[in-house]
């Protein structure tokens, strides 16, 4: 037996999403002729509140095409220290649009609209313009932490005020608003622009949807070509995307419940010295200094796949392929381990 942690990127179709990809209608998707990538992309804008969407074949290029249509070079992006646009996608705010990130230090990767409003520069000629402000709900780094709602409305508001526009990186929004139970429409209208992953808490082969509206995504569509982002008759990943919205995300909870399980049974061991606390799919422990590789390896060598964190932290993430027979499994080969 063998369980997998590492990522909740390791899932593979189910035979009924397999089935459905097969028999999906298509066509050529940059010429906007693809009925089931149209049909995806109207659903997700439909349910978040956005006029359109854009199909694309990752997460970090839905949030690259996101920061270059809000962006110019040398302007400058607001996020948190821990989010995936400056720590996961290769330098590409610099690399693909020329612009700079102020840093913010939060909890977990969230911040107030007290640390926004002190880190936007002045409207002088000195200083990079301050051209946008991006958020990650739930916070990879922060061990799939949730951000509070009320404070995403008080950004989302000045911002409007100020006319800057704000960004959510929801690579696992569907666990976020499945762990609040918020209003999917309502929350998803804080934002200017969404990108929503679709391979990870959903678990399709591939695939990302960029939501804003139809000027926005008219312009995202032309950096998606420039990125190689356009592709034909992909209504066959589409369709993977239909199908895991009716049969997947009501099944998140599960995943939910076997990281806080997972959690628990961490807690037993004399060699793990903190847990983060387990807001959704996501637990985050820290074990002796320096130590974290061995330990991985150690639970390698037992057929549990993990990754190290850093230099002293290890993650699990759960998702549709760990059972509650691999959970089971899993805490006996953890309690093994002195």
């Amino acid at each position: 037996m063998a369980a997998d942690l590492r990522s909740d990127t390791v899932t593979r179709p189910t035979a009924d999403m397999i089935e459905a990809m097969m028999s999906a209608p298509v066509g050529d998707d940059v010429f906007g002729e693809d009925p089931t990538v149209n049909a995806l992309q109207e659903r997700l804008a439909g349910m978040f509140g956005h006029e359109a969407g854009l199909f694309c074949p990752s997460g970090t290029m839905t949030n690259q095409i996101a920061i270059n249509v809000h962006t110019r070079p040398g302007d400058e992006v607001i996020c948190d220290r821990l989010s995936h646009i400056y720590n996961y996608e290769g330098g590409g705010i610099a690399r693909n649009s020329g612009a700079s990130v102020r840093l913010l230090h939060g909890d977990r990767g969230r911040f107030t609209l007290a640390d926004v409003k002190a880190e936007v520069n002045p409207g002088d000629s000195h200083y990079a313009r301050t051209s946008l402000v991006s958020v990650e709900d739930t916070c990879n780094k922060g061990g799939g932490s949730c951000w509070d709602v009320a404070e995403l409305q008080r950004i989302s508001e000045w911002c409007r005020t100020q006319n800057l526009p704000f960004h959510l990186d929801g690579a696992r929004v569907f666990n976020a608003l499945v762990a609040r139970g918020n209003d999917v429409k309502a929350y998803g209208q804080l934002f200017d622009s969404v990108s929503i992953c679709l391979s990870k808490g959903l678990g399709t082969p591939a695939g990302s949807v960029l939501l804003g509206s139809k000027e926005f995504i008219k312009e995202a569509h032309r950096t998606r070509k420039v990125m190689g982002g356009g592709m034909r008759q992909v209504g066959i990943l589409a369709a993977a995307g239909l199908h895991a919205l009716e049969h997947q995300l009501p099944l998140l909870v599960q995943d939910h419940q076997r990281a806080k399980s997972l959690a628990n049974a961490l807690g037993e061991l004399a060699w793990v010295t903190e847990i983060q606390p387990v807001d959704t799919n996501i637990v985050i422990f820290d074990v002796e200094e320096n130590q974290a590789a061995k330990y991985c390896e150690l639970l390698k060598s037992k057929s549990v796949f993990c990754m190290p964190f850093g230099p002293s932290k290890i993650r699990f993430v759960t998702h549709r392929d760990f059972s509650d027979q691999d959970l089971e499994y899993t805490t006996r080969m953890l309690r093994s381990i002195s």
